[in-house]
């Protein structure tokens, strides 16, 4: 199975589209507002773009909890805008991905709303239903919403209560719970047709894929991932015979699980393991952190981060998936904290150094290039909780609402940053040292270096456990380059094996002096060298 072409050289721009623009003053951004900011995010440099659910939905998740799939939210537009936004998009050289949610509906999808009712009809099956009303799953591994329907049983969410999992069945049934139904069951197999139907509907229409939610959670029971690789295998096998360039991401967070089930790329995010936390959010509390516990990232300039936490996890899912598909690691999203977050301008240009010059497609979460902070304390808006402050308006300029909406503050969908260093695209942009002008030439780098491409080798050279800095080669064919980054806050030396000519294309802080076999690498705090390897 082979990868679309176009995700070589690709670069993810993630837009939460209700925060991103608002086109006509109602406080809620919308894909009009996404259509008349193409041009910027050309000109940042990404040619991709995953657009998070925009589907109908009553938002009590923030659109991940669908009422039809075959229908954009009012708030956001209509069919024919989303028409509108492929075809101008298309014309601009950015390719564009939907965000699919094949785990669950909301409580008010019309196939929900069917299932509930007592009389057996053609949807009766399609969501997980135990067989009694009073049964909550109390001391199981599964856990039901019971009194919500007429029908004899409680249905299991996958998240919050309104989002009731769809029946995609147990990879092990249990033989003393009929209602757990196995994954050649007809009426499971028609959930997955009508899934095939949803993803065949976008495509047509001009979508270039789908970042999938949730993607490992389909089945149940199924301890080794086996069924839930097979449902996505057949469905690749769908891309690969009539959309051979539209793109599978996956949320699973396991690439070496993720792509061989059947995804073009998979997320390294923060959970599974502690891989990616460790490079930037150690400290977070958001998951898995522990209040007993201090953990540091290595991209902190006090300088106490481990890179083989990452390292080590990184390199078995790399050496497993690089030919493949892609191992995907973002500056952030939606669920998690602002990259910016306890970070300065300096500290953000060596974590951009890194982002962009490791194999594999790199995402950007929009303001992520401005660098916009996390807001603390926010209320929680449709389901966001502490993950609220990831998803503030974009800020544009110094104008009302830092350009976002025409509409009365109080309508904003949420508030905006005041802080009087709250950064903006305006006061950035055509400013050399800007943050967003410097990860647009680390974009740029990308697109002109094969070397630096998705599937372009990756070999560590100095990766040492708890020690700065940290040092790697990409290569491709005679397109060879040195990347070394220094998060930390001190000057670092190191000695690398070898006597490497280099010609330093872009960085700050470093200086490289050849003795015989060996070359002495300086860097400064906080510094970044990406070099051409020469001879």
């Amino acid at each position: 199975m082979s990868c679309p072409k176009w995700l070589e050289t690709a670069v993810f721009y993630e837009i939460y589209p209700q925060s991103f623009y608002d086109s006509n003053g109602d406080g809620i951004g919308d894909i009009q507002g996404i259509i008349r900011k193409l041009n910027y995010i050309k000109h940042l440099g990404c040619n991709a773009i995953w657009i998070n659910p925009c589907f109908d939905s009553p938002f009590g998740d923030a659109g991940y909890d669908i009422s039809d799939y075959y229908k954009i939210a009012p708030r956001y537009g209509s069919n024919e805008d989303m028409k509108q936004l492929f075809d101008e998009a298309h014309r601009l050289g950015i390719n564009i991905c939907l965000d699919l949610v094949p785990g669950h509906t909301s409580i008010e999808h019309p196939w929900f709303k069917e299932s509930c009712k007592a009389a057996p009809n053609k949807y009766t099956n399609w969501y997980i239903w135990n067989d009694s009303p009073w049964n909550r799953g109390d001391g199981s591994k599964y856990y039901f919403v019971a009194g919500h329907a007429e029908r004899q049983g409680s249905y299991m969410p996958n998240f919050f209560y309104f989002q009731p999992a769809l029946n995609y069945g147990f990879a092990e049934p249990d033989p003393d719970q009929p209602w757990q139904l196995p994954v050649d069951h007809p009426d499971v197999l028609a959930v997955r047709e009508e899934l095939k139907r949803i993803i065949r509907f976008w495509l047509d229409m001009g979508a270039d894929g789908f970042r999938v939610d949730m993607a490992s959670s389909l089945v149940k029971n199924d301890t080794d991932s086996k069924a839930t690789s097979a449902l996505w295998q057949d469905i690749r096998c769908m891309f690969d015979s009539d959309y051979p360039e539209a793109v599978l991401i996956s949320e699973w967070s396991s690439p070496s699980k993720a792509i061989p089930a059947g995804f073009h790329m998979d997320f390294m995010i923060h959970f599974n393991d502690d891989a990616y936390n460790s490079l930037f959010r150690a400290e977070s509390t958001f998951f898995n952190a522990k209040p007993d516990e201090t953990k540091h990232s290595f991209f902190q300039k006090n300088g106490q981060g481990d890179i083989s936490i990452f390292l080590d996890s990184y390199l078995n899912h790399y050496g497993k998936t690089k030919d493949q598909g892609y191992i995907s690691i973002v500056s952030g999203n939606h669920d998690i904290s602002r990259i910016a977050y306890g970070r300065d301008k300096d500290e953000l240009e060596v974590v951009f150094a890194f982002l962009l010059t490791m194999p594999g497609v790199p995402f950007i979460y929009y303001g992520d290039e401005i660098g916009m902070q996390h807001m603390e304390g926010l209320p929680s808006k449709e389901g966001g909780y502490e993950r609220t402050g990831s998803r503030t308006p974009m800020q544009w300029s110094n104008d009302r609402n830092a350009g976002f909406s025409s509409a009365d503050e109080s309508r904003l969908y949420l508030p905006i940053d005041n802080s009087e260093c709250a950064p903006n695209v305006q006061a950035q942009l055509g400013i050399d040292d800007s943050l967003l002008e410097i990860v647009r030439s680390f974009i740029q780098l990308r697109l002109d270096n094969p070397a630096l491409g998705a599937s372009g080798e990756f070999v560590p050279i100095y990766a040492e456990a708890g020690k700065y800095p940290f040092v790697y080669q990409r290569s491709c064919g005679e397109s060879k380059m040195l990347i070394a980054v220094n998060p930390s806050g001190e000057p670092k030396q190191v000695t690398l094996d070898g006597s490497y000519r280099l010609g330093l294309i872009y960085g700050k802080g470093t200086t490289v002096m050849n003795s015989g076999d060996k070359s002495m690498l300086s860097m400064e705090g906080l510094s970044y060298g990406i070099y051409r390897l020469e001879g």
